[in-house]
């Protein structure tokens, strides 16, 4: 694996990581238009790295704004504690039960079989992708309709929204393609809350479901470390952390492209992009890669 390639996905996984256009769908077309295997050992690793520098970047970004809002007081602190614990648990109530239905159905009778073995195919990621923009063009549309509304109308986040936000991103979990930022936004706008309170509710729990994320995809490596050896892994181990700087610097920009188009209300252009995205991906899946 060249430092090059490296660079490339970290700018790929950087910058769609958080736009709501799928960063697992298009690392993976990346990957295979460079050649190499998205289940590898060593390309598991660089994917741990990298989702490890846009978490940093979603950190760094919100940090001022999450500082004001959730820890202001002891109370701020509390309440976003509350909503952010529901919706990681719906969200991880429903994302297991509906890989663990995956894994026993689409891998009947084959050994060892995991959700990450599905991760690879576009044929299955194209549909994702126009789930997910048609999910996007919704929110959009309706976010027109109510243009005229202020944001003092538009309700902040209770509790049942944050569960509904949480099982939406527990639907996205199974399924690259299926933007996670673009549902949870996008389902927390058609739900009235403010674009602003829906982007950074969004991202906070992309924080919190970070690390168990990371830790998954450890484990697996370490599996394949144990039974394929570990030479390959350790010589890429530096240019690894390369990608997850680069993956880091490329997520800010992203972040801020993201809420400038929030707040002029294009919300929708995403939606139409996923769209096209899933056309490409369905050509590309024909033409064999």
């Amino acid at each position: 694996m060249s430092p090059l390639k490296i660079i490339v996905l970290g700018i790929v996984q950087g910058f769609t990581e958080l736009l709501p256009v799928s960063s697992s769908a298009h690392v993976v077309v990346a990957e295979k238009l460079l050649g190499l295997d998205p289940s590898s050992p060593p390309m598991t690793l660089l994917l741990v790295m990298l989702h490890t520098g846009t978490m940093f970047a979603v950190i760094v970004y919100f940090w001022r704004q999450w500082r004001v809002a959730y820890f202001q007081s002891t109370a701020a602190f509390k309440k976003i504690a509350v909503l952010v614990v529901i919706a990681t648990a719906f969200t991880a109530v429903i994302g297991e039960v509906i890989i663990k239905i995956i894994e026993r159905t689409a891998f009947r009778g084959v050994p060892h079989a995991q959700i990450e073995d599905l991760f690879s195919h576009l044929e299955f990621i194209a549909p994702a992708l126009a789930a997910a923009g048609i999910l996007i063009l919704i929110a959009g549309i309706v976010e027109k309709r109510n243009s005229s509304r202020t944001l003092a109308e538009a309700q902040d986040i209770n509790m049942k929204q944050a569960g509904l936000i949480g099982a939406i991103q527990g639907l996205c979990l199974p399924f690259r393609g299926f933007s996670r930022s673009g549902a949870t936004i996008s389902t927390g706008m058609l739900l009235g809350i403010a674009k602003s309170r829906a982007e950074a509710f969004s991202f906070a729990l992309a924080v919190v479901l970070t690390p168990p994320v990371v830790a998954r995809e450890t484990l697996r490596l370490i599996h394949a470390g144990q039974t394929e050896g570990t030479a390959d892994l350790a010589s890429v181990a530096l240019l690894t952390v390369v990608g997850a700087v680069v993956a880091f610097f490329a997520g800010l920009l992203a972040l801020k492209w993201l809420s400038r188009w929030l707040e002029s209300g294009r919300w929708y252009l995403f939606g139409i992009y996923c769209l096209i995205a899933a056309v490409a991906v369905t050509a590309l899946h024909r033409a064999g890669y």
